[in-house]
């Protein structure tokens, strides 16, 4: 049995005037949803997500049962918008860890659409489980472009999947087994928009092992990072460390 320390924070940033993220802190799944959409309707989408997560909270989670979910709360975004049309074309991404079972074991199913991310510790690395639903990361695994282009190209914020779209989203899901001594980090692309994924792992993977900082330390500093990185958007960040219950 192993048990979940958290630490959260979310930053409006230095250049938007609203937040439009929205987070999840367990005690079964840990999101990020960040929304888009004027008229406060990104933040309509992102806590419609969030709330239809809350949900799942009786008997055992299945993976099957997570992407059920998900596509009800995306039939609850479209609906919001045909309901209001001064929000329409309301979305959002979607990020985190959900602990699942599978054939009776215990297992975290790491899940995305969009570009929101999930990042697992390996030793004394963070490396990122889920890809990015951009247009720039199809570019990224056809080798047309290397790293340093798609860090600036323009098509890095055009996504091809959300929720709130006519049809069903295609959920990307990663089982991954239980282990105590891990670190994961969920974050909406204000993090990583900012930050690249060495500095990103830099600062969070200190405290994995209990020498640095805490998970609420970690999940602050790496705020503060992309903060002073500039801010362009609101920036949510979850650090999770695992441990022996």
């Amino acid at each position: 049995m192993v048990t979940v320390v958290s630490g959260a924070r979310s930053d409006v940033g230095r250049v938007r005037a609203n937040n439009e993220d929205s987070l999840l802190v367990g005690p079964r799944i840990w999101a990020v949803a960040d929304g888009m959409g004027g008229h406060a309707a990104g933040e309509v989408a992102s806590s419609l997500i969030v709330e239809g997560l809350a949900a799942l909270t009786r008997g055992a989670l299945r993976p099957v049962d997570l992407t059920s979910a998900l596509h009800r709360i995306n039939a609850r975004i479209v609906r919001y918008g045909s309901d209001h049309p001064q929000a329409h074309g309301l979305g959002s991404t979607v990020a985190g860890l959900a602990a699942v079972t599978v054939d009776d074991a215990a297992c975290w199913a790491a899940f995305n659409v969009g570009d929101s991310r999930v990042y697992r510790q390996d030793g004394d690395t963070l490396r990122r489980v889920t890809v990015d639903h951009t247009e720039v990361e199809e570019l990224l695994q056809a080798k047309v472009i290397t790293p340093a282009q798609a860090r600036v190209h323009r098509g890095r914020h055009f996504l091809t999947r959300t929720l709130g779209q006519s049809r069903p989203p295609q959920v990307d899901l990663w089982l991954l087994p239980q282990r105590a001594g891990e670190r994961f980090v969920v974050c909406s692309d204000g993090l990583s928009s900012e930050l690249e994924d060495e500095r990103i792992a830099a600062i969070a993977v200190a405290g994995a092992h209990g020498a640095g900082p805490a998970p609420q330390e970690a999940a602050d500093a790496l705020v503060e990072a992309a903060l002073a990185a500039g801010g362009r958007d609101n920036v949510s960040v979850i650090v999770l460390d695992v441990r022996e219950s």
